[in-house]
């Protein structure tokens, strides 16, 4: 991720000092630099070689990944500009012209343009899991008692100082060149070893290194207070020329289709990713290692969240599993993804199609965790003649990525008495993450009333609806 190792924040402001020191380097005044991309064949990246959990040359980090999916989904070669994240890494890379985008920056980045942020994530605290007291916000006055590790003049220990725990504070480098110096991977095994109490820092550089460690951490994301004078979570985005329209609109394109796929691949790493309103995104699971627990009966709401990694009596597939089925056996594939139905009375209607598995059946709102008899009755009478009434018939049911309905789905079949079910979690991101053929489909027939029960949770469950359809 481009520039000082610690924050985003960071990173702007090394921008602006660019600026100050190589005026026009990029013609960013003004915004004229000539042009699109210099090969229009190739998904060239700008990319720091040693900084880890964002990007090295062997392709670990999260942005390495996340550069490997928009390159499959463009269908072209990935390649790499590399140069260490300090003063002088845009000059080099992106405004040199050797690469077109630089996988991770804040929103506000002077040097260049920006793409729609794609994720927003926060400072964070990193404990010891078997820590005596948890510290769930600086507030605590427990950490009067701690030494806690952190980088000076960042965010959250300018409110440590206003809250008088300077004298508490263990500090570690602001500025690093990650050809030598690793100050949060320092700060993260320090917990470990017991040689400071509690970490302070960048909430996708603590995640993740606090998954590497070999004894259980815990990691709080952290948010400010309305009235706080200090930001602690910041959006992040894409950073590219200026004057390059074309490239913006077709990464912004990329980012909204890829978004549950590139939210898997940061959920991977540790990263704490916060919602729209600020929230926490599943915090309690990613602290468990990502570990969704089944509920006891359907989920009812928020079904674009993390899932569990199990559904009690269906098998659950990965991709591979997934694509050797289906050259051995092939199953019935249902996709459950919702869909608007047909206005009634009028002849003004253009189906909805979307690209599901190849050879899928879609039965499009059978997820929900409460249905209409209308739609009960649709979801068993077509599982029936697909299967031509055999309870043996394997059946795999998906959605996308992080979609409760596929599980839903997947359940509702178990107590029809279907022997064979199966649930494939990953849904059509990670088929088409993958390379492997979808086909453009359409609704089987739905019924003419709405999906859910009548009840006091109809309006959450069609607000429910739309923002999925929406996403």
């Amino acid at each position: 991720m481009l520039g000082i190792t610690f924050a985003p924040m960071l990173r702007a402001l090394g921008a602006l000092a660019l600026i100050a020191a190589s005026p026009g380097v990029l013609d960013a005044a003004d915004g004229n630099v000539p042009g699109e991309l210099v090969d229009a064949t190739k998904f060239r990246v700008c990319a720091d070689p040693d900084n880890l959990p964002y990007s090295n040359e062997a392709g670990e980090g999260f942005e390495n990944k996340i550069a490997e999916l928009l390159a499959g989904e463009l269908g072209r070669e990935i390649t790499y500009s590399w140069y260490p994240s300090t003063i002088g890494f845009v000059r080099n890379t992106l405004a040199a012209r050797i690469c077109d985008v630089v996988i991770g920056t804040t929103i506000v980045n002077e040097l260049m343009q920006n793409t729609n942020p794609y994720y927003r994530s926060t400072y964070a605290l990193i404990q010891r899991a078997d820590a005596s007291h948890k510290i769930l916000s600086l507030d605590d006055p427990a950490l009067k008692d701690m030494r806690i590790g952190g980088v000076a003049n960042t965010p959250p220990i300018t409110l440590l100082a206003t809250r008088g725990l300077l004298g508490n504070l263990a500090p570690y480098q602001l500025m690093a060149d990650t050809r030598y110096d690793h100050p949060a991977q320092n700060m993260v095994e320090d917990v470990e070893t017991g040689e400071i109490d509690i970490a302070v820092v960048w909430g996708p550089i603590g995640g993740y290194f606090a998954k590497q460690a070999d004894g259980a951490m815990a990691v709080t994301p952290l948010k400010a207070d309305d009235g706080s004078p200090m930001r602690l979570d910041f959006r992040i985005s894409m950073g590219l020329r200026r004057g390059e329209p074309i490239w913006k609109e077709q990464l912004n394109d990329l980012l909204r289709e890829q978004k549950p796929a590139i939210e898997a691949i940061l959920q991977d790493y540790g990263v704490p990713l916060l919602d729209n309103q600020g929230n926490p995104i599943a915090a309690e699971e990613q602290q468990q290692g990502g570990l969704v627990p089944e509920p006891d009966g359907y989920r009812m709401a928020d079904f674009r969240a993390p899932v569990p990694a199990t559904l009690s009596g269906a098998d659950v597939l990965s991709t591979e599993q997934l694509r050797e089925l289906v050259e051995a056996e092939a199953p019935l594939l249902i996709d459950v993804m919702p869909a608007p139905r047909k206005p009634k009375d009028t002849d003004l209607w253009i189906p909805p199609t979307r690209d599901n598995i190849l050879g899928s059946h879609w039965l499009a709102n059978t997820g929900y965790g409460e249905l209409s008899d209308e739609f009960s009755d649709f979801f068993k009478q077509e599982l029936a003649a697909l299967t031509a009434n055999d309870p043996g018939r394997r059946l795999v049911f998906y959605c996308e990525a992080d979609c409760w309905m596929s599980w839903n789905a997947a359940k509702r079949a178990l107590a029809l008495g279907y022997e064979k079910v199966a649930w494939y979690p990953d849904g059509t991101d990670g088929w088409k993450a993958a390379g492997l053929p979808l086909e453009s489909a359409e609704p089987a027939p739905m019924p003419d009333f709405l999906p859910v029960t009548d009840g006091s949770n109809r309006t959450a469950k069609r607000r429910a609806f739309t923002m999925l359809v929406a996403d």
